[in-house]
């Protein structure tokens, strides 16, 4: 009977040892995971990436570690911790892919150039986490909006372009050549718009958010698009502009023609000297078919018989 309760006990002790031994290697099999960390630099002109490594798998945990790093005040002051100082995060909240991410007060007191380095180290961040493509700021319960108080709304990270190291923080003034509905919804009407904007956009996304902006109030003109539309991407290639936007591009809330809406789009873009045609997909799809009668496989050119 001893013998057997001896060997019994021997044999939990060996199972509890291959228990641990494997939860051991199950830990250790989960590999480091490498992020680019969006820092700004000392003479807050450019940023910059340090890689961080973890085992972080949960997408929430691995934002709340990304944003604590983006926190860290280096030793030395060579570079700026994005959320520090006048920068003070009170919540995060991810929903559907769209990051909120909710300040307080003081960062409105941020210079404009600083703001911009900073949104956009942000933002390059925490959209390398999968489950994350947009990110929108807030200051308190109320959407950031740009220096001219158009409301920023949800980021991408191509939204902050930065060609060949160029620094991404110089703001300039342009004069947009936009095409908008006229007051039956059946013809377009061409504005100029001057808009204030970071030369880190790209002048043809600009023109395709202006559009979804729709028109202000002291234009006569009408808007084309959902304004809840948002931009996937916009890129130039060969002189075809791509215009990848989401599924709500798709419902219409104004009363205005199809064509008017494709060549709201694809008129304004035109205008540009590097632009002859435009392609428009719905989450990178062009087998669409926009309103019942019009195909987003088609490549379009300008069309000035809708022009007044």
């Amino acid at each position: 009977m001893v013998l057997r309760k001896k060997g019994k006990y021997l044999l939990t002790i060996i199972f509890l040892m291959i228990l641990f031994c494997a939860c051991g290697r199950s830990k250790e099999s989960v590999e480091a995971q490498t992020y680019k960390v969006y820092y700004v630099n000392s003479e807050e002109t450019a940023i910059f990436s340090k890689e961080f490594a973890t085992q972080t798998t949960d997408t929430l945990d691995l934002i709340d570690e990304l944003l604590l790093q983006m926190s860290v005040i280096p030793e030395r002051l060579e570079y700026k911790a994005p959320i520090s100082g006048n920068v003070t995060l009170l919540k995060s909240v991810l929903a559907e892919g769209q990051l909120t991410l909710s300040f307080d007060e003081t960062y409105k007191q941020l210079p404009v150039t600083t703001e911009v380095l900073i949104r956009a180290a942000i933002v390059r961040t925490v959209t390398q986490v999968e489950g994350v493509s947009y990110v929108s700021f807030q200051i308190k319960s109320e959407p950031l909006t740009d220096a001219s108080g158009t409301v920023l709304g949800f980021m991408s990270a191509d939204l902050f372009i930065d060609n060949a190291g160029d620094e991404i923080n110089t703001y300039e003034r342009v004069k947009l050549p936009l095409y908008l509905a006229n007051e039956t919804g059946d013809g377009l009407k061409k504005i100029t718009r001057s808009v204030v904007y970071n030369s880190n956009i790209s002048t043809e996304r600009l023109i395709v958010e202006q559009l979804i902006l729709g028109a202000l109030e002291n234009e006569k003109v009408y808007p084309t698009i959902n304004p809840n539309t948002k931009i996937i991407s916009v890129n130039v290639k060969d002189g075809i502009c791509y215009v990848d936007l989401d599924n709500t591009f798709l419902t219409q809330i104004y009363n205005v023609t199809s064509d008017v809406t494709i060549y709201s789009i694809t008129n304004s873009l035109v205008e540009l000297s590097n632009v002859n045609k435009v392609q428009i997909s719905i989450n990178g799809n062009i087998n669409v078919t926009y309103r019942e009668n019009t195909s987003l496989s088609t490549v379009f050119e300008r069309n000035l018989e809708l022009v007044e």
